[in-house]
């Protein structure tokens, strides 16, 4: 619940942002008659990505033995490289956000505005389903991925108003650095994630790379709600393989490290 819960929280914070930013320019442009084009485009789009959302699941649900591994290994290392770019575009782009998108609608037809609400939103709900899926497939419990996902959604829409009616009071950078960190560590576990299906794909059994590099048989680190939580959420397993442990902080050291450094200023 705690992984769906957060993509769906910041996913759904930034669709929020880029629709309450149309609506804003709008109002103070006196163009607020021009709105229900952004709406319409808010609503297609999301009604659209649901659709998309519930026939993949329902395509993948029946799937089984090495179809189902690598079906598992593909989505997970798909959303773990998807998540990863749409951390780092937010970084680079979040401060001209607000003016680009007044720019935008300074240019646009009434169609127009329709479309820039329709790809913010559909872009946002595609990462999400990917996403969802993949904390689907790294949990024990589909339906607390959904009751996570439906939570954060809520809370990002909430989020997204309070932002605009209450003049921007929160502080945006620190919300998006701390959600960005914790989803590497969720992208990094997919990446385990991916190498393990692949592995089992191709029957990988002997060597040093697929044994386990601790192995847990009691306590809450072996099962139960915080095992649930751990597997779902940082890719944690009980007896993870040694190619599953190399793989995680492979990907984890060089993009934890990319992301917190501080961007080289050119020399004037």
């Amino acid at each position: 619940m705690g992984s769906s819960f957060l993509i769906t929280l910041r996913e759904g914070l930034e669709a929020s942002l880029i629709v309450s930013i149309l609506l804003t320019y709008l109002t103070k442009t006196d163009r607020k008659a021009d709105a229900r084009y952004v709406w319409w485009g808010t609503a297609v789009a999301s009604l659209g990505c649901l659709v998309v959302g519930t026939i993949v699941y329902l395509a993948l649900d029946g799937l089984n033995g090495k179809v189902e591994m690598a079906t598992e290994g593909t989505i997970a290392l798909a959303a773990a490289v998807v998540l990863t770019q749409m951390i780092f575009w937010m970084r680079k782009n979040s401060q001209g956000l607000s003016a680009g998108l007044r720019s935008k609608v300074d240019k646009s037809a009434k169609t127009a505005l329709f479309t820039i609400a329709f790809v913010a939103v559909v872009r946002e709900g595609l990462e999400t389903v990917l996403f969802l899926l993949s904390a689907e497939t790294t949990s024990t419990s589909g339906s607390s991925v959904v009751i996570g996902g439906l939570l954060g959604l809520e809370h990002s829409v909430l989020l997204g108003i309070a932002i605009f009616a209450g003049g921007r009071k929160i502080n945006l950078k620190m919300f998006f650095n701390v959600t960005a960190v914790l989803l590497i560590l969720f992208a990094a576990g997919l990446a385990g994630k991916s190498i393990h299906e692949y592995r089992e794909l191709i029957g990988w059994e002997n060597g040093w790379l697929v044994q386990s590099a601790w192995t847990i048989n009691s306590g809450m680190w072996s099962s139960g709600t915080f095992y649930d939580f751990m597997k779902g959420f940082f890719g944690w397993h009980n007896a993870a393989e040694n190619i599953r442990v190399i793989t995680y902080f492979a990907f984890l050291a060089p993009t934890l490290y990319f992301y917190l450094r501080k961007p080289v200023k050119s020399a004037a």
